[in-house]
């Protein structure tokens, strides 16, 4: 077994809450989760960064009028050719 070190990592209390809740509800510690961030990071020689992105509840509402006028026929232009993409946006 490889000899271990301590490495100390500053963060604000906050994020090192919500990173002891977070591994805590994968079931892992958060020096494991941090651990194996780093070996993937050498392994891949990347580094990723992803989040679940949610529309706000004011982008969920205007995706639902969207809906219902596109359902409706309202608010829909279909464009068949350059020239009248042209004419629309000068129109606007």
């Amino acid at each position: 077994m490889s000899k271990t070190i301590t490495m100390n990592i500053r963060m604000d209390e906050q994020t090192r809450k919500q990173l002891q809740v977070f591994a805590a509800q994968i079931g892992i510690s958060a020096t494991s989760l941090v651990n194996a961030s780093i070996r993937e990071m050498l392994r891949t020689q990347r580094v990723s960064f992803s989040t679940n992105l949610e529309p706000t509840p004011y982008l969920k509402k205007l995706i639902k009028e969207a809906e219902a006028d596109y359902a409706a026929g309202k608010n829909i232009t279909t464009i068949n050719d350059e020239a009248e993409l042209k004419t629309f946006f000068k129109n606007l």
